[in-house]
């Protein structure tokens, strides 16, 4: 297994979802009208949820002699905060995330059955919320 190739990838990844808590944490203060409540709950756990990615990504490429960037990926803004906006920027942020891990996947496979299985975790966790989002978009459609 490429050691280096490895925490390249995880730092794109620290990066990605330090961004997806400033962009969720941005969106959950964006939100108005009457389904206001659920939508910022949903986008505070995605938030939660994207700084625990970030730090797993950290103890992973720590483990591998790795040092953890302290940068931000590039955030992207339409500046358009309707729900349907909020909800459509942060489905292409989650299909992102789940090309970042699925580039991971094609590295260890087949080389560390821990960092497989990570991986594999975290596709799942991703395509969940895709999926969820498509479900939320449906309203709009």
């Amino acid at each position: 297994m490429n050691t280096q190739e490895v925490n390249t990838i995880l730092n794109k990844i620290i990066e990605y979802e330090l961004a997806g808590v400033v962009r969720y944490t941005h969106s959950a203060l964006m939100v108005t009208g009457p389904y206001r409540l659920p939508i910022v709950e949903f986008l505070k756990e995605q938030a939660n949820e994207s700084l625990m990615h970030a730090q797993q990504a950290g103890e992973l490429l720590t483990g591998l002699d790795g040092h953890p960037s302290q940068k931000i990926a590039k955030i992207e803004e339409t500046n358009d905060h309707s729900i349907q906006g909020i909800l459509e920027e942060s489905l292409g942020h989650e299909l992102h995330a789940l090309n970042l891990y699925k580039e991971l996947l094609s590295i260890v496979e087949g080389k560390s059955v821990y960092l497989e299985e990570y991986t594999r975790g975290l596709i799942g966790e991703e395509e969940q919320h895709q999926l969820e989002l498509r479900k939320m978009l449906k309203d709009f459609s």
